[in-house]
């Protein structure tokens, strides 16, 4: 499968099978779109493990870095719908960040570390259409965040994984499980090979 190439990141390939993306270098953009029945799961109730969702990732940086950018999902939304940031070394060690619908009908951030089974974590509520989300390394840690706005960040959650099969890649993720495919789009991407000095002070 070729690589996808988006100005300002090394270059992306798709986790499993290939999906539907469109780039736009000019706009710095990417969408994905999930097809019907889609999910990126270990349940922790010891189902089967689904792991059919979109996804475009990249070799991540050795060191510490963030990666940011705004997450919306355009158009009708079905129980679960979600765009994401995800990172992951192999099917039992993975973790995302989403831009998801709720059972009740609302979009909010959910967290997802996985090792073996999924450690599932509903977020704050969001009143805007999309939210920026971010991942970032600092040390043997990883740190989710979320913002309205790019600039301040509120705190997710920090959570240590160990590695599994292959070294860790992180990217772009689009799932649609209950319903008949969505739109994730993805813009204002900045990766920063940098060290958050402070997890909780909003920068």
């Amino acid at each position: 499968m070729p690589d996808v190439a988006l100005p300002g990141l090394p270059p992306l390939t798709w986790t499993g099978a290939a999906g539907s993306v469109t780039v736009d270098p000019g706009a710095g953009s990417l969408v994905l779109d999930a097809a019907a029945g889609v999910d990126w799961t270990n349940d922790a109730g010891g189902g089967p493990q689904q792991h059919g969702a979109s996804a475009l990732a990249f070799a991540a940086p050795s060191g510490d870095f963030t990666l940011s950018a705004r997450v919306r999902v355009p158009g009708p939304r079905t129980t679960f719908d979600a765009g994401a940031l995800a990172l992951w070394s192999d099917p039992d060690h993975w973790a995302k960040v989403c831009d998801e619908r709720s059972p009740q009908g609302r979009d909010m951030v959910v967290s997802v570390v996985t090792d073996g089974y999924s450690d599932d974590a509903n977020g704050r509520l969001l009143d805007a259409d999309g939210v920026f989300l971010r991942v970032a390394r600092v040390g043997s840690a990883w740190a989710f965040h979320s913002s309205d706005d790019g600039a301040t960040w509120d705190f997710v959650r920090v959570f240590r994984l160990g590695s599994g099969d292959a070294p860790w890649s992180v990217g772009f993720l689009a799932q649609a499980p209950t319903g008949r495919g969505c739109r994730a789009v993805f813009d204002r991407i900045e990766l920063r090979e940098r060290t958050l000095a402070d997890l909780r002070d909003g920068s």
